[in-house]
C-alpha cells in the first residue's frame, strides 16, 4: 500500500482512550504563537500571559449617590426632629469634573453619582435626605458615617493585581474589565489554522441540484461550525470526489497553509476510499490510529503528519460529529490554548432497553423529558446516518465496551450537550405525523418549547401510562370493537380526538397497472404481476396492519422490504425501488404519486389526566381545537375530528 502503510494498520481497533492518548501523545508538547490584537478582535482568544492592572479602578475617590459631599463629624448628630444646617460651596461635582474647592467644616458640596469626592470631604448624603435651606445653604437630617456612599480608588480593581491569567478566554465581561483599565489590546494565543475537506463522488454542495443517488455535503458546514466554536479558525476547502490525485493535491495545499486537516468519509476500507492511503505520504508519522472501538465512529482516522494533526472523520452525520466532538475537540481547544470543555452531567432512567456490541464504547444520543419520577433519557434511535440525531438531541450515555446492553429502567449519566437541561413545556411521545408540525407550530411561535419523540404508537401509550409525557399520538386500530384508540386506553388516560388522514395505495402516476382501480382491485393486480414490486411498512405499525388486512395469506416480492414512516413508502415507489405500497394522502401527493384511497385512520392523542391542567398541554388543546389549525389541516390534506 502506498507510503509503506499495509493493511494491517488498518485492522487493528484501539479502544478509544488508548486512541487519543496515541493521538495527543503525537500532536503535544508544540509552542503555542502569541498575537497582539485590538479587544474587539480578541473575542473567543485565549490570553497568551497574565495581564496586570496598569491602574487602580476606580482611579479616584468617588460618589455612589446623587447628594452633598460632606465632613461626617460635621452631622454625627443630624437627625429628622433636629437637623444640621451646612453651607453649599459654589461648584457642582458631576462625572468628569474635578473638584477645587475643599470641603470645609460646616460645608457640603452638591456631587453627582460618580463624581470625584473633593478634598476635605469623607462621606456623602443622598439628596433624599437633605432640605433646601435659602441663602445657598441645606439642612442635613440623617447622620452619616465616613466612607458612606463612597467608592475608594482601587477598590474594584487594584493597580498591580493580576487581572486576568493566562489561557482565560476573552468575552464580552473580559473585554469590560480590560477597558475598565485602559488597555486596547493584548496579546492572545493565536487560533489554529483549520482546513475542513469533504470526500466523495456522492457528494453535491447545498444549493446545488441534487442528482440520482447523490446527497447534500452537510459535513463540510457542521465540521466548519464545530471548529469555530472550538476556537479554531476554520477554512472550509469544498467537497472533492474520490480522485486520488486531486485529493491528494487538495490535502497538500490544505497542509501548507494550515495547521490541521479535518476530512469527513473516505475512511472505510472500500475501493473508493483513498484519503487513508495519501496520509502515508504526506508527511511522519503518518496514520496514529486507523478505527476505534466506538459506536458510532469505529472508522475515525488520527494522523499527523510534520507535526500537523490530520484527521478522516467518518461519513455519516452522527459518526462525524460525535467523533469530532469526542475526540478532536480536546486536541483543538488545548492547539488554541483554550481550557478543556467543561462538560454538565445529569443522571436520567433509560425507559428501554438498549441493545450494544461487546468490544465496542458505545455513545447513545438521549433526548430528556421530565416526569414524577425524575428526568427520563430516550435514545434517539435513528442511527449514525441521521443529521438530526446530533442537533436534536440533549446529550450522550455511554455504553461500556464489555456490556451487550443496557437494560431497561437503567439510571444512567447523561453527558449534556448544553451546559444545564432544557425541560420543555410540552413533551410529546408516541407515533409521528406531518400534522403533528401544524398543531404545534403556534405553540413555537408563541415561545413555548415542544419535545416530540417518535416511538410509535405503543411506545407512546407505554410512556403515557409511566408519566414520561404530555400527549401520546396514537392510531391503533382494534379488530374485535372494529374501532379506533379508545380499546387501548387505560385508567389515567384521556383520549383527545386528533384528525383523520387517509390511508391507500400509492403508485407512480401513469401506471396502467393502478389506474383506475380501488384498493383491493390495485392489490389484485399487483398480485398477478410477479415483475410488482411492493414495499411495506415496519411490524406494528397501523399501516402494517391495514396491508395484511389488503394481501390475507399472500407475500409478494418487497413484503420484507419494511422502512419505517410513510415518507419512506413514497420515497420508494418514486425512485421506481418499488412500483407499489400504502401511505398517508398528504405524503402521497407531496411525492407527486398516484392514490388510491382505503381507510380513514384515527390519529388521535392519549392525554395524560394528571397532566391535563399544565400551561404546554392547554395550549395544545386550544391549537388543535382552534379554527385556523383546523384549516391548516384540511388543507393539508388531513380531516379534522
Amino acid at each position: 500500500m502506498a507510503g509503506g502503510l499495509d493493511q494491517e494498520q488498518f485492522l487493528t481497533i484501539l479502544p478509544r482512550e488508548e486512541a487519543l492518548a496515541r493521538f495527543e501523545a503525537a500532536v503535544f508538547p508544540r509552542e503555542l504563537t502569541s498575537e497582539l490584537r485590538r479587544l474587539a478582535d480578541a473575542l473567543g482568544h485565549a490570553l497568551a500571559h497574565d495581564v496586570i492592572a496598569p491602574i487602580d479602578v476606580p482611579p479616584f475617590d468617588r460618589s455612589n449617590v446623587d447628594g452633598f459631599a460632606v465632613r461626617s463629624g460635621d452631622i454625627a448628630l443630624a437627625t429628622e426632629g433636629s437637623a444640621v444646617r451646612a453651607v453649599l460651596n459654589e461648584e457642582t461635582i458631576a462625572c468628569g469634573v474635578a473638584p477645587h474647592i475643599v470641603v470645609a467644616p460646616g460645608t457640603a458640596t452638591p456631587i453627582a453619582t460618580g463624581g470625584p469626592i473633593p478634598r476635605g470631604a469623607d462621606a456623602v448624603v443622598m439628596i433624599e435626605h437633605t432640605q433646601p435651606a435659602g441663602n445657598g445653604a441645606i439642612d442635613i437630617r440623617r447622620a452619616a458615617s465616613p466612607g458612606q456612599f463612597v467608592s475608594y480608588a482601587g477598590s474594584d480593581i487594584a493597580r498591580g493585581e493580576a487581572l486576568m491569567r493566562a489561557g482565560t478566554v476573552i468575552g464580552s465581561r473580559e473585554v469590560g474589565i480590560l477597558a475598565a483599565c485602559g488597555i486596547a489590546q493584548v496579546s492572545v494565543i493565536r487560533k489554529p489554522k483549520v482546513a475542513i475537506l469533504s470526500t466523495g463522488d456522492e457528494l453535491v454542495a447545498p444549493g446545488e441540484k441534487l442528482r440520482p443517488a447523490a446527497i447534500y455535503d452537510t459535513n463540510g458546514p457542521i465540521v466548519t461550525a464545530a471548529v469555530t466554536e472550538n476556537g479554531g479558525d476554520a477554512s472550509f476547502a469544498g467537497a472533492f470526489p474520490d480522485d486520488e490525485v486531486k485529493l491528494e493535491a487538495a490535502m497538500r495545499k490544505a497542509l501548507a497553509d494550515c495547521d490541521m486537516l479535518v476530512l469527513s468519509g473516505g475512511t472505510s476500507k472500500g475501493a473508493g476510499d483513498v484519503s487513508h492511503r495519501i496520509i502515508g505520504r504526506l508527511g511522519k508519522p503518518g496514520i496514529i490510529a486507523h478505527g476505534v472501538a466506538l459506536k458510532p465512529g469505529k472508522p475515525l482516522c488520527l494522523a499527523v503528519c510534520d507535526g500537523k494533526p490530520v484527521v478522516i472523520l467518518p461519513g455519516f452525520p452522527t459518526s462525524a460529529m460525535f467523533t469530532f466532538h469526542d475526540m478532536i475537540v480536546p486536541v483543538l481547544r488545548r492547539m488554541a490554548g483554550l481550557p478543556p470543555r467543561a462538560d454538565a452531567h445529569v443522571r436520567a432512567k433509560v425507559p428501554v432497553r438498549i441493545a450494544s456490541e461487546l468490544g465496542r464504547t458505545e455513545f447513545v444520543m438521549v433526548s430528556l423529558v421530565e416526569a414524577e419520577s425524575g428526568l427520563i433519557a430516550y435514545p434517539s434511535g435513528k442511527g449514525s446516518g441521521a443529521i438530526t440525531a446530533f442537533a436534536q438531541a440533549d446529550g450522550f450515555l455511554r455504553i461500556e465496551a464489555l456490556a451487550d446492553q443496557m437494560p431497561a429502567d437503567t439510571e444512567a449519566e447523561v453527558t449534556l450537550f448544553t451546559p444545564h437541561v432544557r425541560v420543555p413545556d410540552l413533551v410529546i411521545v408516541g407515533s409521528h405525523c406531518t400534522g403533528l408540525d401544524i398543531v404545534t407550530a403556534p405553540l413555537v411561535r408563541a415561545g413555548l418549547s415542544v419535545r416530540s419523540i417518535s416511538v410509535g404508537s405503543l411506545g407512546g401509550l407505554a410512556a403515557a401510562r409511566r408519566g414520561e409525557c404530555d400527549l401520546a399520538p396514537i392510531h391503533l386500530f382494534d379488530d374485535k370493537t372494529d374501532t379506533y384508540n379508545t380499546p387501548f386506553l387505560v385508567p389515567g388516560l384521556e383520549l383527545v380526538p386528533g384528525y383523520r388522514r387517509m390511508q391507500g395505495i400509492v403508485f407512480r402516476a401513469g401506471d396502467e397497472r393502478f389506474e383506475g382501480l380501488d384498493a383491493q382491485g390495485a392489490v389484485r393486480a399487483a398480485l398477478a404481476d410477479p415483475a410488482c414490486l411492493m414495499v411495506n411498512r415496519n411490524q406494528g405499525a397501523g399501516t402494517r396492519i391495514l396491508i395484511d388486512r389488503l394481501l390475507g395469506e399472500a407475500r409478494p416480492d418487497g413484503y420484507w422490504n419494511q422502512p419505517k414512516s410513510h415518507n419512506a413508502v413514497a420515497a420508494a415507489v418514486a425512485q421506481n425501488r418499488a412500483d407499489w405500497g400504502m401511505t398517508i394522502a398528504p405524503v402521497a401527493h407531496a411525492a407527486g404519486l398516484g392514490f388510491i384511497p382505503f381507510a380513514e385512520e384515527h390519529y388521535d392523542f392519549a392525554l395524560v389526566a394528571v397532566r391535563k391542567d399544565r400551561p404546554g398541554v392547554q395550549a395544545f388543546l386550544a391549537s388543535l381545537a382552534s379554527h385556523e389549525t383546523r384549516a391548516a389541516l384540511a388543507q393539508a390534506g388531513f380531516r379534522p375530528a
